[in-house]
């Protein structure tokens, strides 16, 4: 399946997902109110974010009733200030109290992703190198995640196990050697990217002889990432891994590696404080 389109499945199914653990079987508190209450409501934030999760939150709204108006004040990517307005809903006042966890859960994940990334983008900035993701993302929103990555100015590293070789230590050792390895990946897909992890310069010499199109730098330090870019002289891409942190990422960059990746793009981020009030309610 293509990436897009395996992206507007996971929105889909996501959406359906979120609503199913939340409101089960019915929204029980949502019933105190009568079923011709209407209403208007605003999604505030009160920290500074880059937006993430927009076509996962119209989804949501769309299941629970498509009688629901949302009115968006930004869009995935961009820039929000504290006390921003990010959305304007109306509709039942039942559907958009039944909405409104599932989506802020959504969107405050998505939003954290987006602007951590953004912040490590900010700080590479002008050096040319890419920062990339990787597979630690929260169980259940890979695509999400990746897609929040984007967001925010990052790229995509492999999507899971079934669209890029990455040949670690254990992969070596069981395949007899990184020749053997880069060897077989070519015989299985032609078509697709082959990466192989190193530690030493050893390593990074076999990976570059066996025609590897990307070589990760495994822990290296700073003064051995910049003989590696010396030793590799643009033959392969070089990527930097482990370690990275904002303290420690601008001098990873300007060793000369080609792209930079990091687990805590995704894994570790704290959720955005955004907040959902009724504005204006009526019965209809």
């Amino acid at each position: 399946m293509h990436y897009y389109e395996a992206l507007a499945e996971d929105i889909r199914t996501g959406a359906a997902r979120l609503l199913a653990e939340d409101v089960g079987p019915g929204d029980i508190t949502a019933q105190l109110i009568p079923e011709r209450q209407w209403a208007r409501a605003a999604v505030v934030t009160r920290e500074a974010a880059i937006l993430c999760g927009v076509a996962w939150v119209d989804e949501l709204y769309r299941r629970l009733d498509p009688r629901v108006q949302l009115t968006w004040k930004a869009a995935d990517g961009d820039r929000l200030a504290v006390g921003d307005t990010v959305l304007e809903l109306e509709g039942p006042a039942r559907a958009l109290l039944n909405g409104e966890r599932a989506a802020l859960n959504l969107l405050q994940t998505l939003s954290a992703t987006a602007t951590r990334t953004r912040d490590y983008v900010d700080l590479i900035a002008g050096t040319g190198v890419r920062l990339l993701d990787t597979r630690k993302t929260l169980p259940g929103l890979r695509l999400a995640q990746k897609y929040a990555v984007t967001c925010g100015g990052g790229h995509n590293h492999r999507i899971g196990l079934y669209d890029a070789f990455l040949i670690k230590e254990n992969h070596i050792a069981a395949c007899g050697g990184i020749a053997k390895a880069v060897k077989e990946a070519r015989n299985i897909a032609r078509d697709l990217p082959v990466e192989v992890e190193v530690e030493t310069f050893d390593e990074l010499d076999q990976a570059i002889e066996a025609g590897a199109d990307i070589v990760m730098l495994d822990n290296f330090t700073l003064d051995d990432m910049r003989e590696a870019v010396r030793r590799n002289a643009g033959r392969v891409t070089l990527e930097a891994s482990g370690n990275v942190s904002e303290a420690t990422l601008r001098d990873i960059a300007e060793t000369g590696v080609d792209c930079i990746s990091s687990g805590a793009l995704t894994k570790d981020v704290k959720a955005i404080d955004l907040s959902m009030r009724i504005t204006h309610s009526e019965t209809r």
